[in-house]
């Protein structure tokens, strides 16, 4: 048992608990330094909400179990000099990850990928499928189909759109025939869900105003099981809620 001598005074307390709260506040900033900070907006109108690229950012960020915080921009954000440091075209999204400065999807999303093995097979075949999938989400797919979603949601009445469309489908088509033909019987793309797949449902998700992806069963059961992912959910959630907390007024 301690003497009464032996016991700290008040004074000498205090000042370890002073001690004690100031190491707690310097390891909270030093963490949220390190916190992957992801660039998104702030509001969109609901023709697109849910498909703003940095839903594949939030995704990965859940597939591989990497906290984030969202710093959310509106317009005169974008255009900013100091935005367009981090992401030359003044786009979304963009991140910050202990000192690395990342725009474009597609490039962020590897980013994680290759510290994931939730997102990227660790094997050198399955990583060179993973990256295959990854190239032909964004260049093989996703043009085609972005063009015809924007004719259908930005141009519709337009008398050069009209002309266009017919043309636009048929193209996407070809694409979503092609890869129903890969896919088969498959659950995903390859013998797991990868980062590919992540991308791929995400292009397909662009669709979602037309019946087309409808029309081949396995794509539309593909990409509903991958959308039905927790971490799908999750992600979507939270831009959801974003756009929600920063909806303008109605008149």
């Amino acid at each position: 048992m301690y003497g009464i001598s032996s016991l700290p005074s008040s004074s000498k307390r205090e000042d370890v608990l002073e001690h004690l709260l100031m190491r707690v506040k310097i390891a909270l900033l030093e963490r949220r330094d390190r916190m992957i900070k992801l660039y998104a907006l702030r509001w969109v109108p609901p023709t697109i909400q849910g498909l703003v690229r940095d839903l594949r950012v939030r995704w990965a960020l859940e597939e591989a179990g990497m906290p984030y915080e969202e710093v959310l921009l509106g317009p005169d954000d974008q255009r900013s000099e100091a935005y367009r440091k981090l992401q030359p075209f003044g786009q979304v999204p963009a991140i910050e990850d202990e000192g690395l400065k990342l725009f474009e999807s597609g490039a962020i999303v590897l980013h994680f990928a290759e510290r994931s093995e939730a997102l990227m097979p660790r094997d050198p075949v399955g990583r060179a499928r993973m990256h295959a999938w990854m190239f032909a989400a964004v260049n093989s797919i996703e043009p085609a189909i972005i063009n015809l979603a924007q004719v259908d949601l930005l141009y519709k009445d337009e008398e050069w759109a009209k002309i266009r469309r017919p043309a636009l489908v048929d193209l996407v088509m070809n694409r979503l025939t092609s890869l129903s033909t890969w896919l088969g019987d498959r659950d995903y793309l390859e013998d797991r869900f990868t980062a590919g797949d992540l991308l791929v449902t995400t292009v397909l998700r662009m669709l979602r105003h037309t019946e087309l992806v409808a029309q081949f069963p396995n794509l539309e059961a593909y990409r509903k099981r991958c959308e039905a992912r927790p971490a799908f959910q999750r992600a979507l959630e939270a831009q959801m809620a974003a756009f929600a907390k920063h909806a303008p007024p109605q008149p």
